[in-house]
């Protein structure tokens, strides 16, 4: 399958396949980004997934406090928990507390996290489910991360092989503890890189739902630089050929055709390969935002505010 580029922004009419497949979206934001937007309500649709990324030295006062401010405002809130930045099993369990007294927060998105060297007792998503906090404390909806490029710090040979055997001990082990689990990928530009990828957790056996990380509108450049420190990888070539030439590199660019050619992927059973789509906004909260009210799902359109289920 052909590698299809982002496209630069147009004023064409909306793609149908495009607006069926952004139903339900979710998206992600940090403390410093979400303090910059006067009110989610008007942005998103209620009952919206947000994801709030904790990047390693943010405060988890102000963790708790955008959590607690977006679940009041009706969104289905999703903190980060990165093991490698958590010193240890106290920190952990007073996180995950924190979370549900003050914010009423019930899902969870677990993962290793970017620091090479861990702050503490924990290197891996897997050893903060072993400990049990997260069923203790009632949340009903974990998420793990995906890697449709690989993870070349989980497997340095360039292979999968660490990877998918974790993500079916997490299939099993949320089917044992009665754990609502889907995957939740990094950011990709080559659509039929992530289709293969998809097609081939099916095969091997992996049926947790996968919801697809797509970057938002941004500049060329952002794009970039954003892909090159998240580790994208062979598909970073479809942004590094676009960057030539240089009348475009100023030029906004939105993830059309991937979400096209997405959207009707279906795996040999004829079902869809991905549940939902999550949004890095890594041009701007609004500017994703605006990009898909282009389609229809805006704040006033609650038809389509599937994100929570």
């Amino acid at each position: 399958m052909p590698i299809l580029p982002f496209r630069s922004a147009s004023t064409s009419a909306p793609n149908a396949a495009i607006g069926r497949v952004l139903e339900g979206y979710s998206i992600e934001v940090m403390p410093r980004t979400a303090a910059k937007i006067e009110d989610f309500r008007a942005l998103l649709p209620q009952g919206t997934r947000v994801y709030i990324a904790h990047i390693e030295g943010t405060p988890i006062d102000d963790m708790v406090a955008t959590a607690k401010r977006l679940n009041r405002d009706g969104f289905a809130v999703m903190p980060h928990f990165p093991a490698r930045i958590i010193k240890d099993e106290s920190e952990f369990r007073t996180w995950v507390s924190r979370y549900r007294d003050e914010a009423g927060v019930s899902e969870a998105l677990v993962l290793g996290g970017s620091p090479a060297k861990p702050a503490g007792a924990f290197d891996s998503s897997r050893q903060l489910l072993e400990t049990g906090a997260f069923q203790e404390a009632g949340f009903t909806r974990l998420h793990v991360a995906g890697h449709p490029e690989g993870n070349r710090d989980i497997d340095p040979d360039g292979s999968s092989s660490v990877v998918d055997e974790a993500l079916r001990w997490k299939a099993e082990w949320a089917h044992t503890n009665g754990i609502e689990m889907a995957i939740v990928t990094q950011f990709a530009f080559d659509g039929g890189g992530v289709i293969a990828w998809a097609k081939r957790l099916r095969r091997a056996g992996i049926e947790l739902p996968i919801h697809l990380g797509v970057a938002g509108p941004a500049k060329l450049q952002t794009l970039i630089k954003f892909a090159i420190a998240c580790g994208v990888g062979p598909s970073l070539t479809v942004l590094q050929k676009r960057a030539r030439d240089i009348s475009k590199l100023v030029m906004p660019f939105e993830p059309d055709a991937l979400l096209t050619e997405v959207a009707d992927a279906n795996d040999e059973r004829g079902a869809p390969l991905f549940e939902r789509m999550h949004l890095f906004p890594l041009g701007g909260i609004t500017t994703s935002a605006n990009y898909v009210a282009r389609y229809g799902i805006t704040a006033e359109n609650p038809a389509v505010a599937t994100g929570a289920t």
